[in-house]
């Protein structure tokens, strides 16, 4: 396999590199610190998987997903995130998605997931299936966050855990007005008016 590593943490693409390497199959390990450079890697080799950062400096890891999946749709993609899985996993799923892991979970566990998605599986945790089973059974139901834009969706995750306006914008690189606009479109679609019945909402659900 040849491998591609997405991820703005010099330290974390040490890690991964290293704990791949003692798989058999693999033939080339290649490294990329941001969304552009990953695309720009992709279309000038192929890579059977790309182990992609959800939180990237340049872009959504989500977005990244999705143009993968538009022009390379037989690159396998395992999603990476320091995010709770329940956070983020279904969209990436839904996007194309091979697999969703946590960036604590033991070595063991990426290598069963690189093993499975190199025979045309699925990886997701157990916790993680157990999840999904009961947001299937509630589908009719459909959760009002399912409403939201991935943008949105993420600016509310960090709203609900406490970051201001201004720490938003600094972290997605865009305008605390920018931010504030988007904290409107979310309010509206949650029907909710302050930050704390924001938060409340996320705890209930299990989103943060």
């Amino acid at each position: 396999m040849n491998i591609l590593i997405c991820d703005d943490h010099k330290i974390v693409r040490d890690g991964l590199r290293q704990i791949l390497s003692q798989h058999e199959n693999i033939r080339l390990i290649n490294e990329a610190a941001n969304g552009f450079e990953a695309l720009s890697m992709l279309n000038n080799l192929t890579y059977n998987l790309l182990l992609l950062d959800i939180s990237l400096p340049d872009q959504s890891g989500l977005d990244v997903l999705q143009q993968v999946k538009k022009k390379w749709p037989k690159t396998n993609v395992l999603m990476l995130s320091m995010h709770p899985q329940e956070q983020y996993a279904i969209r990436a799923l839904k996007y194309g998605a091979s697999g969703y892991l946590t960036k604590d979970a033991a070595a063991e566990e990426l290598m069963l997931a690189v093993k499975k998605i190199a025979e045309n599986g699925k990886y997701i945790s157990e916790s993680l299936a157990d999840f999904l089973a009961v947001q299937l059974n509630n589908d009719s139901n459909q959760p009002t966050h399912e409403k939201l834009s991935d943008r949105e969706y993420e600016i509310m995750i960090k709203i609900a855990a406490g970051k201001s306006l201004k720490e938003i914008g600094k972290e997605l690189f865009i305008s605390d007005k920018t931010v504030s606009t988007y904290r409107s479109r979310v309010m509206e679609k949650m029907q909710l008016e302050k930050n704390t019945d924001l938060a409340r909402y996320c705890i209930e659900n299990k989103l943060i």
